[in-house]
């Protein structure tokens, strides 16, 4: 019925009961076109579930019990916008006796991607590396999300600065401790980013499942408080039924006086079995960190042949 109303306000979008509706949940607003708001559901309890969301996380924890081949595009461009170095390959995952280990089938460099001694020449090929890469042989671990929350704590430097990133992909839209200038920003659920950014809760088809789509953007006319904005877009598909996300786009972007960054990804999900997983993660990104050269990358990681161990 939710599909058939939907379909309604596409085809007649003039018409009143299309149109959206601000509803104020505990003194924030929020909009919602009218033909969700007539369901009589339990908002508040829904926005909630968005919030805390965890199966976006899990999805990528289930790659580690998970047997998957993978093409890894990775390109790192200079400042107009051509190539200068890259790698492509293709990866296969293999899971046995509660151990996961890596094959590279295939693989292609150019420029200076990697160094010397065959370490990452980039901080963007190390990022990638730590979501998608198995280095040796890796025992006993289980895609359990409950207990496993991202921390920084005793961890420095370059590993301090993965996590951090890490972070930021698997929890967007919530405080990350540590980057300097940022404070509390990062945070799109307080007080101070309720001034800054609109709500709003949708409906639509997606891959043929009926999904609510959880879309946060800035204000228009910000003024000054524009320097406030981290986040310059994020909007989530999550499942109807099972509110497991399906799709997330994001963008940020920031400038302080030691640092800069302009980043936007895009992750689709699918299923093997009862277990949800990344297809494809798509990235392009420009930052620039006191004394480190300033990075330009875009990659692809396209993932497929799931099986379980």
């Amino acid at each position: 019925m939710k599909i058939v109303l939907f379909l309604v306000c596409m085809i007649a979008g003039e018409l009143a009961f299309c149109q959206d509706t601000a509803i104020i949940i505990d003194n924030k607003k929020m909009y919602m076109p009218e033909v969700i708001v007539r369901n009589n559901f339990d908002y508040k309890k829904l926005l909630k579930q968005i919030k805390e969301d965890t199966t976006f996380y899990k999805a990528f924890r289930n790659l580690r019990i998970l047997n998957y081949s993978s093409f890894n595009d990775i390109q790192m461009l200079d400042k107009e916008g051509k190539k200068k170095a890259s790698l492509f390959s293709k990866t296969q995952q293999i899971r046995a006796g509660g151990c996961r280990t890596m094959k590279v089938l295939q693989e292609e460099t150019t420029g200076d991607f990697y160094t010397d001694n065959y370490d990452y020449n980039y901080f963007t090929g190390k990022l990638y590396a730590s979501l998608f890469f198995t280095n040796g042989k890796i025992c006993n671990e289980t895609n359990v999300v409950g207990g496993k929350a991202l921390s920084t704590d005793n961890k420095e430097g370059l590993e301090k600065h993965k996590e951090q990133l890490k972070m930021l992909f698997f929890n967007p839209g919530k405080k990350i401790p540590g980057i300097p200038f940022i404070g509390n920003k990062l945070d799109l659920y307080d007080e101070d980013a309720h001034k800054l950014y609109d709500y709003r809760l949708d409906l639509q088809d997606y891959n043929g499942k009926s999904c609510y789509v959880f879309s946060i953007t800035p204000k228009e006319d910000l003024g000054t408080l524009i320097d406030n904005v981290v986040v310059d877009g994020m909007t989530t598909w999550f499942d109807e039924k099972t509110l497991e996300v399906q799709k997330r786009n994001f963008s940020l972007s920031f400038k302080a006086g030691v640092y800069d960054f302009d980043v936007s990804i895009e992750v689709e999900m699918t299923h093997i079995d009862d277990l949800l997983v990344p297809k494809v993660l798509r990235y392009k990104g420009n930052w620039d960190i006191i004394f480190k050269k300033r990075e330009r990358g875009v990659f692809t990681a396209t993932l497929f042949d799931f099986s379980k161990e």
